[in-house]
């Protein structure tokens, strides 16, 4: 894809993100895409891949994914977005809690053709835990 198909390519997920629409985001991934990410390890396969994202939007119903930079080089991008959300649902294995967290994240993606083929998340993990109350932190200092 050139660079502007890459930048249009991100437009329309970030409509799907908006709507929650796991389907037209699982459709971004080849048919044996791989994701990596904190709270779903490695995956393949599209099936895979929608079960992360069905269970990010169950868990946090109100979830969004808000880009801030959009780098592209190649058929490579990496996107540089802040995550907020309530949760309402369960959140691996953890009863919901009500609370809202906000995390930066970075997620890097390779491609092949028009389609993910990989895709590597970044955030950090324990930080969403903390806000979520389900870790408890001592003061360092």
């Amino acid at each position: 894809m050139t660079r502007e198909e890459i930048s249009e390519f991100f437009s329309r997920r970030a409509e799907a993100y908006r709507n929650h629409d796991y389907m037209t985001l699982t459709e971004d991934h080849t048919e044996d895409g791989e994701l990596d990410s904190r709270v779903g390890g490695h995956v393949q396969g599209r099936s895979a891949i929608k079960d992360i994202y069905v269970g990010w939007f169950s868990s946090f119903p109100d979830v969004q994914f808000l880009t801030e930079h959009l780098l592209i080089d190649g058929n490579r991008a990496v996107q540089f977005l802040k995550m907020v959300g309530t949760q309402k649902g369960d959140f691996c294995g953890l009863p919901p809690t009500g609370k809202r967290f906000a995390a930066q994240c970075a997620f890097l993606y390779l491609f092949a053709g028009d389609k993910i083929a990989h895709e590597i998340r970044v955030y950090d993990f324990t930080e969403i835990l903390l806000q979520l109350g389900v870790l408890k932190a001592k003061p360092a200092f």
